[in-house]
């Protein structure tokens, strides 16, 4: 992360979190992920946290949820890029793949760790080419 992007998001944490939760519930919704799901993916926050999260209020976020956020934001994007219709990258993460030994890319994802999240970021960036 570049001094500047650190810079940003300690002087306006409460306008980061914001949009960074609204990109993220944008996804999910795309996704057709479930709420325990995207618990898991943000990093386990308490559940009244996410509720919370999920009305838009938030002061901040930790470096570790912005972090998982923005690698499923570069997952969502790849997957744009990857596949000719909105409708087929959004279904993707909802069928089986060789690649995680028959499990679905959401699947994989939801192992908790943000190893599996850079994982398949990595992934999905090298069958782009």
């Amino acid at each position: 992360m570049s001094a500047n992007t650190e810079q940003v998001l300690h002087t306006h944490p409460e306008k980061t979190a914001q949009v960074a939760l609204g990109v993220f519930f944008n996804i999910m919704d795309a996704w057709h992920v479930k709420g325990k799901d995207q618990i898991i993916l943000l990093g386990k926050p308490a559940e009244s946290t996410f509720y919370n999260w999920k009305k838009g209020k938030v002061s901040a976020l930790s470096l570790d949820t912005l972090e998982r956020i923005s690698y499923i934001m570069g997952i969502y994007k790849a997957l744009g890029i990857l596949f000719p219709t909105r409708i087929q990258a959004d279904a993707w993460p909802h069928k089986p793949n060789q690649a995680f030994n028959g499990q679905t890319a959401l699947e994989f994802m939801l192992k908790g760790s943000l190893i599996q999240l850079s994982d398949l970021r990595r992934y999905l960036d090298a069958q782009r080419g």
